[in-house]
């Protein structure tokens, strides 16, 4: 019998994988407990139709984020802090405040989660952030601290 594995199984096959299995098997374990379907050439159909959709949007998905690495390569921000008598900031400038700071000021909208802060910026000065953006892209943002 041949079922399209739907899920992982350890000893045979990853999901969307089409595996030659003994009848007892594929019925009472793989089809009942839910790691696979029998492989109609209807459900094969539309395995393939969905991963055709799947690669589709995650073409999208990778020119938009694309854009986005392009637009924070290119992009500057300002932000101002209070500062003591030493020269120091108070605190640190935040990856809310970052994220606060791209869409006030170059309406990006991002996610805090994408900013990689090796360490916290605690100086006034021009920073060079890295942003993971998934999908192995990278974009390096520019951050001046000022003084207030």
């Amino acid at each position: 019998m041949k079922v399209l594995l739907i899920k992982d199984v350890k000893s045979l096959g990853k999901a969307g994988e089409v595996k030659e299995v003994k009848d007892g098997y594929g019925k009472n374990f793989l089809i009942g407990k839910g790691f696979a379907r029998s492989a109609t050439p209807e459900i094969l159909a539309q395995h393939a139709q969905d991963e055709l959709i799947v690669a589709e949007n995650l073409e999208k998905e990778v020119n938009a984020l694309k854009e986005i690495a392009a637009q924070l390569d290119k992009a500057e921000i300002i932000i101002t802090k209070k500062i003591g008598d030493n020269g120091h900031l108070f605190g640190s400038v935040t990856k809310d405040e970052i994220a606060a700071g791209l869409k006030k000021q170059h309406n990006i909208d991002i996610d805090k989660k994408h900013i990689n802060e090796k360490m916290a910026i605690k100086t006034i000065g021009e920073h060079d952030l890295d942003f993971k953006l998934g999908h192995g892209l990278h974009a390096t943002l520019h951050v001046d601290v000022q003084g207030e």
